[in-house]
């Protein structure tokens, strides 16, 4: 059971607080590279809280920063992006991308210009991201050790969506694997499935058995169900330090990928999807279908977004939200065309996390054996951010980046009969990597 005490620890990332400290021992990324151009106008972004801007000068390169002017504190949003630097509109005084003051034209000479620093946080640009360190540390940690960031930026595609919620219950969201045969395909019948259609084993049996462990990234859970000619159906699945998740919703051979759950603030989070184009996974393959070649409801592609805005707030949101009730459809909840009567899988996962409010209340919970993912994953960040408070050890994956390097998500049918971690030790073994996806694309 999660306490009201383990609650308050787990969802709060600000300044001061245990989560939050956390956090900042790792790179977050924060926006694609796409919404920023030199000389172009400032973005306003929230992370772990504060209030930041984001702007690419003339040579290129980014910084973000907090949004006040070190002088009198006016919004450097409003700022003029020009010449290598952001100029405070109000007195003119001008800073680089580390937050340097460059300029204090309103001062008579001689100015202190060498004394004036703005709040700016370190930057880097990989896979078409821009990833930001809000640490302390002189030396920043490496990137997380995925697979999928080894791989050309052409060979990456990138989505960020936005959720109104904390970003624990989304990212819990990620981990839970016996939602999927209720929420996303309580309607399928499995008769009606080809014998090839992923869907098949887990509409079969909708109460998966699980194994799981403290893996060196964080936690690893494989669902398990049996499969026919006497093999198993395997959805093996990541929480990896400090929000990041790997799904089972691709073939395991290929599905090179990450997701992250990036705080905004208490109530919101940047859900961050990285993954190789060439991958067999639900973004590469057609609609699921029934054997006749009917797509099966509620599984459509693609997320419709609203147009961003320049809000604190106003990225990737969902046009579908808790304002139209995601656009639930009484009619085919209630024809059993789609269970839940929403359509897309994302949007799903959306209207659940969201519904259950801004910071679930989590002694309201009756977790139950299908829920030991959740409840290790919570304890894991837990004692790695009180561990972290108490004694300065550092969590897992903020010195070492090469443990993420062994972690990988997807689903197979195997005749294996070795114990659960000798099969996904020899899967990913067989599997597609990141040296021999390069080559494939040249």
């Amino acid at each position: 059971m999660t306490t009201a005490r383990d609650g308050e620890e787990l969802t709060r990332v600000g300044a001061g607080t245990v989560m939050g400290a956390l956090m900042r021992c790792y790179w977050m990324p924060a926006l694609m590279s796409s919404e920023l151009r030199p000389d172009g106008p400032p973005v306003r972004l929230m992370l772990l809280g504060e209030r930041l801007i984001a702007f690419r000068d003339s040579a290129g390169k980014v910084g973000v920063m907090d949004h006040r002017c070190p002088h009198r504190c006016a919004s450097l949003f409003l700022g003029r992006n020009e010449e290598g630097g952001l100029r405070c509109i109000y007195h003119g005084w001008k800073f680089d991308v580390e937050g340097n003051c460059m300029d204090m034209p309103s001062v008579p000479p001689p100015d202190f210009k060498q004394k004036v620093k703005a709040k700016a946080y370190r930057t880097i640009e990989r896979a078409g991201v821009v990833w930001v360190y809000m640490g302390s540390a002189s030396e920043a940690p490496p990137l997380p050790g995925f697979e999928i960031l080894d791989l050309p930026e052409d060979e990456i595609r990138v989505s960020f969506i936005q959720r109104d919620c904390n970003y624990l219950q989304a990212l819990e969201g990620e981990i839970d694997t016996s939602h999927f045969g209720f929420l996303h395909a309580g309607h399928v019948d499995a008769d009606e499935l080809a014998a090839d259609e992923p869907l098949r084993y887990t509409v079969t049996d909708r109460a998966p058995r699980y194994h799981l462990r403290e893996a060196p990234w964080g936690t690893q859970y494989a669902g398990y169900r049996p499969a026919s000619a006497g093999g198993t159906y395997w959805r093996f699945a990541n929480f990896l330090f400090p929000f990041w998740t790997q799904a089972p919703n691709g073939e395991f051979d290929s599905h090179m990928h990450a997701r992250a759950w990036v705080p905004l603030d208490d109530t919101h989070t940047m859900y961050v999807f990285l993954f190789w184009k060439r991958a067999v996974s639900a973004m590469s393959l057609p609609q699921p279908a029934y054997k006749d070649g009917t797509p099966i409801g509620g599984t459509s592609r693609g997320n419709r977004l609203l147009p961003n805005s320049s809000d604190w707030l106003g990225r990737f949101r969902m046009e579908a939200n808790a304002g139209n009730d995601w656009n639930i459809d009484r009619e085919a909840q209630a024809n059993g065309t789609i269970y839940s009567g929403i359509d897309g899988i994302h949007l799903q996962d959306q209207a659940i996390t969201e519904s259950m409010g801004p910071i679930v209340d989590h002694e309201w919970e009756h977790l139950a054996p299908s829920d030991q993912m959740i409840t290790r994953t919570r304890r894991r960040l837990l004692l790695a951010a009180r561990a972290l408070r108490d004694t300065g050890a550092m969590p897992p994956g903020a010195e070492d980046a090469s443990m993420y390097r062994g972690a990988r998500s997807g689903y197979f049918v195997s005749d294996d009969a070795g114990d659960w971690q000798t099969v996904y030790a020899n899967r990913l073994a067989e599997a597609v990597h990141a040296p021999a996806a390069m080559r494939a694309a040249e």
